[in-house]
């Protein structure tokens, strides 16, 4: 058996032993060469895909993924319909109002807000359901609140965050914690006061009592949606 195929062979057999990524309804396509697996499909839901790639980058040999892993949408929306959504988001948000947001349109820039003192700017532009962030913040909250309030709109199907921190912050689990209550805080279907969060190398664990088997997975859910968390351990219990 040639290298490539059994290494494909090895990433199809972990990833039908994950739990979260389901092969048989949501299959993937995998294709190996040089050090390089790329994977292709959709997932039902953002830990399946953020699993999957960690599952597969575990397999000795591969050394970069190529990661085409697309969520299914939630609704059916055109690029333009989204991107307008993210927009809207980002200018809603108190703590973003001080960057510019333009629109990325067919490859070129429309100014959505433009002030003399702003600090920070983010483009938005939606390929195939796909955002993608590009600018610069002043704070790793506000990049991962970009990122976050993106993965929210209906249609997104990934989101690819590309935004610089200037100045440069050093990034930490700390950062992380505060990242995931923000965006438990704006999740009006969560109610962020009872959920305690922790982070170790990027693994988020939270605790406390939800209303609901619903607002425990959507708990979890944001924490996934925060950009460089790798894994969540979600012990919320419901109230009885």
């Amino acid at each position: 058996m040639r290298t490539e195929e059994r290494i494909v062979n090895e990433v199809a057999a972990a990833l039908e032993r994950e739990t979260s990524v389901n092969l048989h309804r949501f299959p993937l396509q995998l294709g190996f060469s040089d050090g390089i697996l790329t994977m292709e499909g959709e997932v039902d839901q953002i830990m399946a895909k953020k699993r999957a790639l960690e599952v597969a980058a575990a397999v000795p040999g591969v050394a970069w993924i190529v990661d085409r892993v697309r969520l299914a949408p939630a609704s059916a929306m055109e690029d333009g319909e989204i991107r307008e959504h993210v927009c809207t988001a980002l200018l809603a948000d108190n703590q973003l109002a001080s960057c510019a947001i333009w629109a990325m349109v067919k490859g070129k820039p429309e100014v959505i807000r433009e002030t003399d003192q702003a600090i920070g700017s983010i483009d938005v532009e939606v390929r195939d359901g796909v955002v993608v962030l590009n600018g610069a913040v002043t704070s790793l909250s506000a990049k991962r609140l970009a990122g976050v309030l993106a993965w929210w709109v209906p249609g997104s199907r990934d989101v690819i965050n590309g935004l610089d921190v200037s100045p440069s912050q050093e990034d930490n689990d700390d950062e992380v914690v505060d990242a995931v209550r923000l965006a438990l805080e704006k999740d009006p279907f969560v109610n962020a006061s009872q959920i305690r969060v922790s982070c170790a190398h990027y693994t988020v664990t939270l605790e406390g009592l939800v209303r609901n088997e619903t607002e425990r997975r959507m708990a979890e859910a944001d924490a996934w949606y925060v950009f460089r968390v790798d894994r969540v351990t979600n012990l919320l219990r419901v109230e009885t």
